[in-house]
């Protein structure tokens, strides 16, 4: 559906922009961030790390191949905005069920369109990071002051929105999906999947689905449990191993968090990603910090200090490890290349690893997939 409602985005620096919405009308507020990726809006708007931010699509034209089931990150979608340049106004893919507009009225998400996103994304890398208000019923000055009045992102605990009340057993869809061949004697659209082999826990934190899909065709029977779940209760389920995922919001609001995966460790072999990644940080005993402008897009390159191996990766982050509060017990193993911040660590004597993008991608490339496996080997050492 095309927009015909006009809008206003006013960043807190006094700074606006015109355009028009789609999907729903009204007001919303949130940290405002920009993703360079070229494809995967329906990943990004439904991944829960983005909770409470409004982002922004540096691809020129969004919607063009609609929405689906199959392609969510969880069962809702978190952001609390979507800025884009151009609405597509045709969803055009054999796999499409909505268009990107309608899916937006369903859910009462407020997008514009018709942005000038250059101009945006680079306000936003000069400027930094900051909050901003979306809204069809303002005017300028009174959305500038509806930015400033909104919460920041430091010190939020969104973790507590998006994790699940109740554990779950995933039992999801997770084979590979793939295209019939004939000649590779392929005929269906999903690959064969593996009997499971290790028994995970995996901490709920704001998990994207493409991680459960990622660990269960890596051999992993996975028990999901909420972010209020403790140590004892994680031991009592007798895992091979225990998984600290994604997740929204600031990483030193979560001492209950930190304070349950200290407990754990030495007991079981832990890997975490994203914000499982800055937890793991402060159960070190490090700190975390706020990026300038964060790291989100498909193209971010780190490099692996053990090997000199360089990989292009998917990234999602506004905060990052401090490089010298970690103790001497935790070796830094990957970089990124833009900024040289940490991407990934291990500890020297516990079996604990935990990397700062996203193996599992969704969207993004696979050049850090293998870190599923390199858990179950972990695991398999573990287990002796």
């Amino acid at each position: 559906m095309k927009a015909t409602n006009k809008a206003i985005l006013a960043l807190e620096d006094g700074r606006t922009f015109e355009g028009e919405a789609f999907g729903h009308t009204g007001t919303t507020t949130g940290e405002i961030c920009f993703n360079t990726s070229m494809t995967g809006y329906q990943e990004i708007i439904t991944d829960p790390s983005y909770r409470g931010q409004i982002v922004t699509l540096t691809y020129p034209l969004i919607g063009n191949y609609g929405v689906n089931e199959e392609d969510a990150e969880s069962a809702q979608p978190h952001v609390r905005g979507l800025v884009i340049g151009e609405l597509s106004p045709v969803a055009s893919n054999f796999r499409s069920q909505q268009s990107l507009g309608d899916y937006f009225v369903e859910h009462k998400i407020l997008g514009i369109e018709g942005i000038d996103t250059r101009a945006l994304t680079k306000h936003l890398r000069t400027a930094g990071a900051m909050r901003c208000c979306i809204t069809t019923e303002l005017s300028a000055e009174e959305a500038i002051q509806k930015a400033k009045d909104s919460a920041p992102m430091e010190g939020s605990d969104f973790v507590k929105e998006v994790s699940t009340e109740s554990n779950y057993h995933w039992e999801g869809e997770s084979r590979l999906w793939n295209i019939p061949s004939p000649s590779q004697n392929r005929e269906g659209h999903y690959d064969d999947l593996e009997p499971a082999k290790y028994k995970l826990v995996a901490f709920d934190f704001g998990i994207k689905y493409n991680i459960l899909r990622s660990m269960r065709q890596a051999g992993f029977e996975i028990e999901v449990v909420n972010s209020r779940t403790s140590a004892e209760e994680v031991l009592a389920l007798n895992p091979d191993g225990i998984f600290l995922s994604n997740g929204p919001g600031d990483p030193a609001a979560l001492d209950y968090i930190h304070a349950e995966v200290e407990k754990l460790l030495g007991k079981k072999p832990i890997f975490g990603i994203c914000l499982g990644h800055q937890i793991l940080t402060h159960a070190f005993g490090g700190k975390t910090y706020k990026l300038k402008f964060g790291h989100r897009g498909g193209n971010q390159p780190v490099k692996d200090l053990r090997t000199g191996k360089i990989s292009i990766t998917a990234q999602n982050h506004g905060f990052a490890t401090d490089a010298d509060s970690l103790p001497d017990d935790v070796e830094i193993t990957h970089i990124n290349l833009n900024d040289d911040t940490v991407e990934g660590f291990r500890h020297k004597t516990f079996p604990a690893f935990s990397v700062q993008y996203h193996p599992e991608a969704a969207p993004g490339p696979n050049d850090a997939k293998y870190f599923f496996d390199e858990f179950a080997a972990m695991i398999e050492d573990f287990q002796g």
